[in-house]
C-alpha cells in the first residue's frame, strides 16, 4: 500500500552520524520508493534504492548498508526471504533491518524476527514513527560500532599480550636450559660410590638446586638448596648461590679454604652456612630466604659431616632396607641474623645410601589434601630399595604422581642420591 505523501514531513537530521549513514530502500513500487527516499534524504541520509529482493541482495554484497527499509510483499524474493539472505552474508558490519508490512499478527511478527528483522513498521507509514524507528536503529548502530571498536581494542591487546607471552615463554625456556645446565652432571661414579642428581621445576624455572664439588683429596661436597618461591626471582637466587658453591672455581667456593701449600680443605658445614646467612642479609637486597643442606663426604670411609638449615631431614637407607630420617632441622638461611647452625654425622657402611630431597616431595598433596610426609617417603623407599641411580628417581616421580594424581606438581622437586659401596667400583 503506498505511503500517503501528506504524512511525510521533512525534518532536520537528529543524529550527527546521519549524513554518513547509508539507507537502502527496497520496494517493487517506484512511487513508494520515491516517497520514502525523498523523506529519508531530507533527514540527511545517503540513500540507495532497489526494486527487488534479488537486486537489494546484490547491492548488499558490494557494500553493507547501515539501515534497510524493505517491503515484505514483493514478487520473486520477498522481504522476509531477503532479510534471511542478508543476515547470512559474511562480514563484520551490522545492518539495521526494518520490515514494512501490513501484517500485524503476532505469528507474522515472530516469523520476521526469526528471519533477522530488527523492527517493523505497519503501512501506511507514519512519518514521525518512521523517524523514531530510524533513530532507534541509529542508537543500536552506535552501540554496535562502539562494541566493535572495543572488541577490536581487546583483540589487539590480546594479540600484543600473546606476543609478549610468546617472547617471555621463549626467554623462560632458555632460562630453564641455563638453570638445568647448573647441574652439569646428573650421574657421577667415584671409586667407592655412585652419585645421582635430580632437578625438576614446577614451572619453567624454579628455586631448587642440587650439586656437588670436590673438596680436599678423598672428600666430596654435596649441597641441596630450596629458595622460597619457584619463579624467575627464585631461579636468579639459585644461580647466584651456585657461584658461592662452585665446583669449577674453588677460590670462590665459600665451603673451601685454601691451605698454605695451595690445596683446599673443607670448612665445617655449619660455619659455611653461618657465613652464607650473613652474606645474604648483609649483601643481597632480596626478600627470598632458602633452606640448605651441606655435607662433607669422606669417600674412603663413608663418613658424612652434615649441617641442615631448614631443609628436610636426609633419609638414610641401610643395606637391609630400613630407613632413618634424622637431623637437626635448623633455621632457614636469610631470615634472621646471628643464627648459629649445628653439624651432625652420618656414618654410611657399604651398601648404605643417603637421599636428600626438597620439601616438594614430602609436602606433595594427594587429591584429599593429605601430604606424603616422611612416613610416605619411607614406604616409597622401601618399595624401591632394589632400584638405584636415575632409575630410582624415575620410579620415585612415577610413584609421587600416582600418590598425588597430578601430572605437574605444585612445588619444585630436587634430590641427591649418594650410594656408598665402600670398595672400588670397576
Amino acid at each position: 500500500m503506498p505511503v500517503p505523501a501528506s504524512k511525510i514531513e521533512p525534518e532536520k537530521p537528529q543524529n550527527e552520524h546521519s549524513t554518513s549513514r547509508h539507507v537502502l530502500i527496497v520496494d517493487d513500487s517506484r512511487l513508494q520508493r520515491k516517497i520514502l527516499s525523498s523523506s529519508v534524504k531530507r533527514w540527511g541520509f545517503r540513500v540507495t534504492e532497489a526494486d527487488s529482493g534479488d537486486k537489494a541482495l546484490e547491492l548488499c554484497r558490494e557494500s553493507t548498508p547501515d539501515i534497510i527499509l524493505s517491503d515484505w510483499m514483493m514478487p520473486g524474493m520477498n522481504g522476509l526471504e531477503f532479510c534471511d539472505a542478508f543476515r547470512r552474508l559474511p562480514g563484520e558490519s551490522y545492518g539495521y533491518f526494518i520490515l514494512l508490512t501490513s501484517k500485524s499478527e503476532k505469528g507474522e511478527v515472530a516469523q520476521g524476527l526469526q528471519a533477522g528483522a530488527d523492527d517493523f513498521l505497519t503501512k501506511p507509514v507514519n512519518a514521525h514513527e518512521l523517524r523514531a524507528r530510524i533513530s532507534a536503529g541509529e542508537r543500536i548502530l552506535d552501540m554496535q560500532h562502539e562494541l566493535t571498536e572495543k572488541n577490536r581494542l581487546i583483540s589487539d591487546t590480546l594479540a600484543e599480550l600473546q606476543r609478549v607471552y610468546d617472547s617471555l615463554d621463549s626467554d623462560l625456556l632458555e632460562a630453564k636450559k641455563l638453570q638445568q645446565s647448573l647441574v652439569r652432571e646428573r650421574q657421577k661414579t667415584f671409586d667407592t660410590a655412585e652419585l645421582s642428581l635430580m632437578l625438576r621445576s614446577s614451572g619453567h624455572v624454579g628455586g631448587d638446586l642440587v650439586g656437588f664439588f670436590p673438596g680436599q683429596p678423598g672428600h666430596l661436597g654435596l649441597y641441596a638448596i630450596d629458595v622460597s618461591g619457584h619463579g624467575i626471582s627464585s631461579a636468579l637466587m639459585t644461580a647466584r648461590l651456585a657461584g658461592y658453591l662452585s665446583a669449577t672455581a674453588p677460590d670462590q667456593n665459600v665451603a673451601l679454604r685454601r691451605q698454605s701449600d695451595g690445596s683446599f680443605k673443607f670448612r665445617k658445614p655449619s660455619c659455611v652456612i653461618e657465613d652464607l646467612n650473613n652474606l645474604v642479609l648483609d649483601e643481597m637486597d632480596t626478600e627470598h630466604y632458602f633452606t640448605l643442606m651441606l655435607a662433607d663426604v669422606n669417600l674412603e670411609t663413608g663418613h658424612m659431616l652434615v649441617s641442615q638449615a631448614g631443609h628436610p631431614h636426609p633419609a638414610v637407607q641401610r643395606r637391609d632396607g630400613t630407613v632413618e630420617q634424622n637431623g637437626t632441622g635448623g633455621f632457614p638461611v636469610g631470615l634472621m641474623s646471628g643464627i648459629t647452625f649445628e653439624d651432625f654425622e652420618i656414618q654410611l657402611k657399604p651398601g648404605d645410601r643417603v637421599l636428600m630431597l626438597s620439601d616438594g616431595v614430602t609436602e606433595c598433596p594427594n587429591q584429599e589434601g593429605d601430604m606424603l610426609e616422611e612416613s610416605g617417603l619411607e614406604k616409597m623407599m622401601n618399595n624401591m630399595k632394589d632400584m638405584s641411580g636415575q632409575k630410582f628417581f624415575d620410579a620415585m616421580m612415577w610413584n609421587l604422581g600416582a600418590f598425588s594424581g597430578l601430572d605437574e606438581f605444585p612445588d619444585d622437586i630436587s634430590g641427591i642420591l649418594f650410594e656408598y659401596s665402600g670398595h672400588k667400583i670397576p
